[in-house]
């Protein structure tokens, strides 16, 4: 799964050894411990997302689900911080790019 949050983007998958634990990753420094501020954080070099941390499947959920609730804002993209151009940028990439795939 993908999450794309104003301050951090995520992906979720299972943890192989322990079905009870996600392995959420990112590409972001910062964007796990913005989420899961109580993460253990650890980096793999040559992987696709290098920063990962294990976390109990039931943290995840109640924390997405915590961060839906908490929803204030209109528009997605303009909710994302000022600060963070490059973040904005990334994402209207995407966006632009899923846009293709509705008809």
């Amino acid at each position: 799964m993908w999450v794309f949050l104003n301050n951090s983007f995520l992906s979720i998958v299972e943890n192989r050894n322990n079905k009870d634990e996600l392995l959420v990753r990112s590409r972001i420094k910062g964007d796990i411990e913005k989420v899961f501020p109580d993460s253990d954080v650890f980096e793999m070099e040559n992987s696709d997302y290098k920063y990962r941390s294990y976390i109990k499947k039931t943290n995840v959920s109640n924390k997405l689900k915590n961060i839906v609730e908490g929803i204030t804002y209109d528009n997605f993209k303009n909710s994302i911080p000022s600060d963070q151009s490059e973040r904005h940028h990334s994402y209207l990439n995407v966006w632009t790019e899923l846009r293709k795939l509705q008809k």
